[in-house]
């Protein structure tokens, strides 16, 4: 894989979006953020056919954000890649804002694919996507990012069946495995496991990788299946980058203080 070191900056730089913009809004979704930062790069800047200065281009290849309340890595990244100017990542969560606590295709920011909220509906709307370009024999992914408590929704399940139904092969869908959720670990509020097995089981081609590793990221997307629907289990630390909160499910809905954000963004530039 090629141009590793500029997404690992990238996502040095998403990460610290991520930090300000939750420190302004006082409020917000930190640790999956964070742990997805390294995905986010990879996609737009390494994977993704899109193009920032023509957001609703009729071949761009799109972007379902399932876990909803994770939008600051969304909109810090749709930023980066220079969808909109960076100083409105401050408005995140404020009154009449484009930036709203989970992303809204009604709130006209461009790059925003799918109104996402209530969790367990994504990957329906992903399997649409895919079968309508699969129908006008057009030759392009869909990508579908869903939290591995997400996977406790039914909806997933029946979408999973749905996608390897019809042979789904440009769909792929990355579950952001860190193990954690808002009460605690995944395993403790609800057994996933063995989850790479209960994928195989629906049909899916399963991959597995380090999420935050850049090169397995960039290895797995390129592993991708031509005949079934494709699941990476990216397994991440929630928080990761900043070791004092990696894997600790009480920063999940929890924003940065002023003395916190200076320190979380000292230890990113180091």
């Amino acid at each position: 894989m090629k141009n590793t070191q500029f997404l690992k900056e990238k996502a040095v730089e998403i990460r610290k979006s991520v930090i300000r913009s939750l420190n302004a809004a006082g409020s917000g979704h930190l640790g999956g953020s964070l742990g997805l930062a390294d995905v986010f790069s990879v996609l737009y800047f390494y994977e993704l056919k899109h193009r920032p200065e023509q957001p609703d281009w009729s071949e761009r290849e799109r972007l379902i954000l399932s876990i909803g309340h994770v939008a600051p890595v969304l909109y810090a990244t749709l930023a980066e890649a220079g969808y909109f100017e960076k100083e409105e990542l401050l408005t995140l969560r404020k009154l009449g804002t484009r930036l709203q606590g989970h992303p809204g295709r009604d709130h006209g920011l461009p790059g925003i694919e799918l109104s996402a909220g209530s969790l367990g509906q994504g990957l329906g709307v992903a399997v649409g996507i895919t079968l309508m370009d699969q129908h006008e024999k057009k030759d392009k992914r869909t990508f579908c990012i869903l939290g591995d408590g997400e996977l406790q929704e039914g909806s997933v399940w029946e979408a999973a069946m749905s996608a390897a139904h019809y042979k789904l092969h440009n769909l792929i869908a990355i579950v952001d495995r860190n193990n954690v959720q808002i009460d605690g670990k995944t395993e403790d509020v609800m057994t996933l496991e063995p989850l790479a097995d209960k994928w195989r089981s629906f049909g899916w081609h399963v991959l597995e990788c380090n999420g935050n590793d850049i090169a397995e990221l960039g290895d797995a997307f390129d592993a991708k299946s031509n005949e079934k629907p494709t699941l990476i289990l990216a397994h991440t630390k929630m928080g990761c980058g900043i070791p004092e909160i990696e894997n600790d499910y009480t920063w999940h809905g929890k924003a940065p203080n002023d003395e916190e954000m200076e320190r979380f963004i000292s230890v990113l530039e180091a």
